[in-house]
């Protein structure tokens, strides 16, 4: 359930044409929003009235913007585009049929996974749209967060270690796949060696040791 207070409604029908004609898209990019988009809303505006804020942030305004797919898939350039055309945060709410993806850019694009509609989970919690926006960060980008983490790690460094953890796996299970291959004794030892690296550092992360 996404739950923003009521005051901050507005669904606002966004014209799909006029929408994408302004994003600096390539001809096959516009051709996929034409093919893959079927509505654009601007369901909520998150700013220091509608939520009765007294403190002053950096951040002054969160759009909540929903587009209803012809199909569970859109091109993350896409979703970049009307990021940086945009000066406010947005958060993407991603409807196909009777499922759901949550979407954001924080340097780079971070999405829930799909899940059925009624399992979306979102709020707006916080004394400054910035801290609102840090935990929106936060319950989408870190919606699955994969390690212990120490007390007072900021939302940039918990990104940080959740991405170093993501390409230790990765690195793991392509060194371990290569070692099972490989034949020659030496290389299939500094193979292992690699991997015994990979899994130290992967459980020193995972247990909050780094």
């Amino acid at each position: 359930m996404i739950d923003f207070p009521a005051a901050t409604a507005v669904h606002r029908k966004m014209p799909k044409e006029a929408f994408y004609k302004h994003l600096p898209l390539t001809k096959p990019l516009k051709d996929k929003f034409v093919s893959d988009v079927d509505r654009i809303y601007v369901e909520n505006s998150l700013t220091r009235e509608t939520l009765n804020l007294t403190a002053d942030s950096a951040v002054d305004e969160i759009l909540l913007v929903s587009i209803a797919l012809k199909k569970q898939e859109i091109d993350a350039k896409i979703l970049e585009a009307i990021v940086k055309q945009n000066p406010h945060k947005l958060v993407f709410h991603l409807t196909f049929e009777d499922r759901g993806q949550l979407a954001l850019y924080h340097g780079k694009l971070y999405r829930t996974a799909w899940m059925p509609s009624e399992e979306l989970a979102l709020s707006a919690k916080g004394y400054s749209l910035a801290e609102i926006w840090d935990g929106l960060i936060e319950q989408i980008a870190l919606h699955e967060e994969r390690a212990e983490v120490p007390a007072g790690r900021s939302i940039d460094e918990r990104l940080a270690l959740q991405e170093r953890i993501v390409k230790l796996e990765k690195l793991i299970a392509k060194t371990e796949a290569a070692a099972w291959k490989e034949q020659q004794p030496k290389k299939r030892f500094e193979l292992y060696s690699k991997l015994q690296k990979y899994q130290k550092e992967l459980e020193e992360l995972n247990d909050g040791r780094k």
